[in-house]
Parts: C-alpha cells; sequence; structure tokens
C-alpha cells in the first residue's frame, strides 16, 4: 500500500504537473499501467517547435535545483530563449515512483526500471503532450547525464546538442559496488521491513547511514582536507553532517531511493548494440560536449574521456571544483560560470 511523504509535495519543491503517458512496458518485463511523469517547464515553446531542451534529474534530486540554480535569464539555460522542461526520473518520489504508484505496484512491488524507461516515457511526453520531434539539447547531471547518453544512443536523430555532466554512457564496476554499499545501508536497518514500512521514520538510521556515505565520496578527499564545510557556515565536519546531508536524504523515501539506484547501476548504453560501447557511442549524431567535474570520485574525468574520444565531433569540457560530485547542487561561485560558459557555446554550435 502507498504511503504518504509530505516532501514530495509542491510546498518543498513548487510548482510542477503530473502528466499521464499511459502504460509503459519496462525492459525488465514490468509494466506501469499508469505512468505519471512530474515536469517543471520554463519558457515557451516556439512555433517551429525547435527550441526545445530536456533536462533529467539526477540521483535524489528533483526539477528543484535547476530551476534554482541553473535555468534564468542569466544563464545559458535562459527561459526568455529556450521552452526548458525538466522531468523528473521515474522513482524519484515526484514522478510515479514506490512511495505513491498504485497498490498492485506500491512499495516492495515496485518493478525494476532502467534508464532507458525512463527516455522512452520522456521521449513519449515530448512528442505525445508538446509535439516536439527533434531536441536543442537533452543536459543532465550524474544519473541525468546517463539519461543524456540514452537519449542521444537511442534517439540519434531528435536529439540535436547533448551535455552529459558528471556521469558515464556505462557504469563502471567501481560505481556498481559503491551504489550497492548505498543501498545496503538502506536494506540493513531492521525497520526496512522488506521494503514494507510504514513511514521513512522507521528506516531513519538507515538513510542516515546512507547520507554519511555520500559524505564519503560524493564529496572529494579535498574538500574535507580543505574544510571547505567552513564556507557553508558550519563548524566542524560532523556538524556538515547532521546539519546538511542527513536531513537532505531522511525526508526521502527509502524505497524510492532503492529504484533510483538499482537503474544507476545498470545505466549502460551498450546494451543497444551487444556490449560494444564504442558502437553505441559511434551512433550519437548529436553535437556533445562531455563534461566531467575534475574532483569527481564517481565519475572521474579519466572514464568521461574515454566515453568522450568514441563520440564523433564531441569536446571534452573539464568543470572544476573542489566539492566534487556535488559540485552539481552549484554551492561554488566558479562552478555556474563554467557550466553557463560551456552550455551557451554548445547552444550556440550547430547542432
Amino acid at each position: 500500500m502507498s504511503i504518504e511523504n509530505a516532501y514530495y509535495t509542491h510546498e518543498f519543491h513548487g510548482d510542477f504537473e503530473l502528466v499521464g503517458i499511459g502504460r509503459l512496458e519496462l525492459e525488465e518485463g514490468g509494466v506501469i499501467d499508469d505512468c505519471q511523469l512530474a515536469i517543471a517547464t520554463f519558457g515557451t515553446l516556439n512555433d517551429a517547435k525547435d527550441n526545445a531542451i530536456v533536462v533529467p534529474t539526477w540521483y535524489s534530486g528533483t526539477h528543484q535545483i535547476w530551476r534554482d540554480a541553473y535555468i534564468g535569464s542569466d544563464h545559458a539555460l535562459n527561459p526568455d530563449e529556450w521552452f526548458i522542461v525538466s522531468i523528473n526520473q521515474i522513482g524519484n518520489g515526484l514522478s510515479t515512483s514506490p512511495h505513491n504508484a498504485p497498490d498492485a505496484i506500491s512499495m516492495s512491488k515496485f518493478p525494476d526500471v532502467r534508464i532507458g524507461d525512463d527516455v522512452v516515457a520522456q521521449e513519449r511526453l515530448m512528442r505525445e503532450h508538446f509535439g516536439v520531434e527533434r531536441l536543442a539539447l537533452v543536459v543532465g547531471g550524474s544519473m541525468g547525464a546517463q539519461q543524456t547518453y540514452e537519449w542521444a544512443v537511442r534517439f540519434p536523430d531528435q536529439v540535436a546538442r547533448a551535455a552529459p555532466i558528471a556521469g558515464t554512457a556505462h557504469n563502471t564496476p567501481h560505481d556498481f559496488l559503491f551504489t550497492r554499499t548505498l543501498m545496503e545501508t538502506i536494506t540493513c536497518d531492521p525497520g526496512w521491513s522488506d521494503g514494507e514500512y510504514k513511514s521513512s521514520d522507521d528506516v531513519v538510521a538507515g538513510l542516515e547511514r546512507h547520507a554519511r556515505m555520500w559524505g564519503v565520496m560524493g564529496f572529494s578527499t579535498e574538500f574535507w582536507k580543505q574544510e571547505v564545510w567552513r564556507a557553508l557556515d558550519f563548524d566542524s565536519m560532523e556538524a556538515f553532517l547532521e546539519g546538511f546531508l542527513q536531513p537532505y536524504f531522511t525526508a526521502m523515501d527509502p524505497n524510492d531511493l532503492l529504484t533510483m539506484a538499482w537503474k544507476w547501476q545498470r545505466g549502460d548504453v551498450a546494451r543497444h548494440t551487444d556490449g560494444d560501447l564504442a558502437a553505441a557511442l559511434g551512433r550519437i549524431t548529436a553535437k556533445t560536449f562531455v563534461m566531467p567535474i575534475d574532483e569527481d570520485m564517481f565519475f572521474p574525468v579519466r572514464d568521461c574521456a574515454a566515453e568522450q574520444a568514441l563520440i564523433a565531433g564531441s569536446e571534452l569540457r573539464v568543470v572544476e571544483d573542489v566539492l566534487g560530485h556535488l559540485g552539481l547542487f552549484a554551492v561554488s561561485p566558479d562552478y555556474m560560470p563554467q557550466i553557463d560558459r560551456h552550455l551557451g557555446e554548445l547552444l550556440a554550435a550547430d547542432g
């Protein structure tokens, strides 16, 4: 049976709407009979319908961070020029997810969802709901980068430009193992009850462990050595963990986090080409900027650069940020100017 969670509401995430895309048959054999995608739009779709940008969300994230940090008249993602659609991934708590799904697939019964299922749903949304046949840009960070790659490989004729930020097309064994550790911090909590807990509060100890693991890998070693948390108005490492990371994750639904983690582990465009990553990335016709973060411990530059070398006409644009992977939250004052410069140049290029 689905449960209530006040975190996944307009009060916390601002304006968004639910759009039904109908029955979604999943790669792993499951079905979501009435798949609902939570979306937020910015700007106006022009008459030619050629100014649309899709922004998928990352693990644990929603459209909110894009609205607050990345989108605006002073950014490359300028709604005065572009029609920007931020689409919350399946399982993120706003779109159809374990905690809010119909009883037949709620909680522990929620089917396995892959990155490809998200992109199939997003393509249907853009084509059927908005009448958009070709996107000016797909851009996303982390799991949003995984979806960006999936878009560019699966629907090459429909993507003019692509910007995967801090993410890979093929998840590495190390990333798979670490994500499994993240999942185990939740499932080892006795309150987990095999996914049939009554409230996320029942699993708070597991969610706190989960948050601390993000402190280990989400931020770089330099972030901790340089005590960058002081610039965020915390007076100790523990105060930062307890005042920033733990409240962020303990508000969330455990099943939702696990659904996203499972598909994160299995992000791999090479499944379209019998495991041949070069062949898969060779399908991409979009003008592509691959944008790793230099201190990222999840998706290091070397992994992203190896993939970028397989994409014709692409460019490697390294973003410098001592925060590491969680630089995506645009806390550093130097972060967004880099993102805006790269995206601005990409949008100005022929696609």
